[in-house]
Formats: C-alpha cells, structure tokens, sequence
C-alpha cells in the first residue's frame, strides 16, 4: 500500500507515467531511477525503427559473451548498441544507460515496434536495468540470451515478464 501511495503521488506531482511495482522491481527503485536520470532526448537522424530492427535481425544465432559487438559474439547492450551505430545514431554501450533515453513506457502493452525494452535483476550485477531488448511487436523483442545468443523471445516469457521494468521510445 505504501509503495502504491507514493508512486501515485510521484506520478500526480510529476506528471510522468511510471511503471508499477512488480514482484522484483519496487515504485521506488523505478523512483531512484527516474529521478537519477531519464528522458533524454536521442537524435535518431530520422531513422525508422525498421531500419534498426532489420539491422539487429541480421545478429540472429549470434553467440553471447559479455561485452562483445560482433558477429563472432556479443551481449544485449552491444546488439542495440551496435544496431542503432549502423545508421549513425550515437547511442551508450551499457543497458543501465540506454534506458535514459526516450518517453518511459511502463505498460508493455502500450508498446510499439522500434520500443526497447528493459530488464532488471538478469544477472548478479550492482545495476538497476541489466538487460535491454527491442520490441519487434506482437509481444515479442528481440535480444541477446546468456543462453542461446541473439534471439526472438515473447514478453509472456515468465522469466522475462517477471523482469520487465519499462519500456521507451526513441524514435
């Protein structure tokens, strides 16, 4: 109830829509988050969110390893990172900073094609997000898996949708 209390009035003295409370996320970490930084404005350079999705589809099968941005292997934030870089769009390496950019989503299914998505608590790390993905549509995104590299996974994943934190849109 309290955590429901404050994110309500955080929401009516904002004005911003924020995501809810989910089983490992609390209003306030999405709070500290917020306030810490968010919303910033990204210079897509008029590209369409297509564009960067053909881009991250050509990664398919691609193996995971932390840090990587080829296609020998490469991590979630290296497949955006690398995605938006193909047209020209200067966009943070890690997950955790790719989130302050753009309009917060908090409703998954208020997302559209082109939106990323992020993940919190997708391995032992001190970082609120740690994981991002690209919303394909039909609640699906694209990403990479520790386990099976780049690949297409549905939001009602129960792993993922326990970790979902928000989306945003950039474009």
């Amino acid at each position: 109830m309290v955590i429901l209390a404050v994110a309500l009035v955080s929401i009516s003295c904002s004005r911003r829509i924020l995501p809810v409370s989910t089983p490992l996320v609390s209003g306030r970490q999405i709070q500290e988050f917020v306030r810490s930084g968010s919303g910033k404005h990204l210079n897509t350079r008029q590209v369409k969110p297509d564009q960067v999705i053909r881009t991250a589809e050509k990664f398919l099968g691609t193996p995971h390893c932390m840090g990587g941005t080829t296609t020998r292997c490469m991590d979630c934030s290296g497949l955006t990172y690398v995605s938006f870089a193909a047209h020209g769009i200067e966009f943070p390496r890690r997950s955790q900073e790719q989130a302050r950019f753009g309009r917060i989503i908090p409703d998954h299914q208020a997302l559209k094609r082109g939106d990323l998505v992020f993940f919190t608590q997708s391995y032992d790390s001190p970082d609120f997000i740690t994981h991002v993905g690209i919303y394909l549509g039909n609640k699906r995104f694209i990403h990479t898996s520790t386990s099976s590299g780049v690949i297409v996974t549905p939001l009602s994943n129960t792993w993922w949708s326990r970790r979902f934190v928000f989306g945003t849109r950039v474009f």
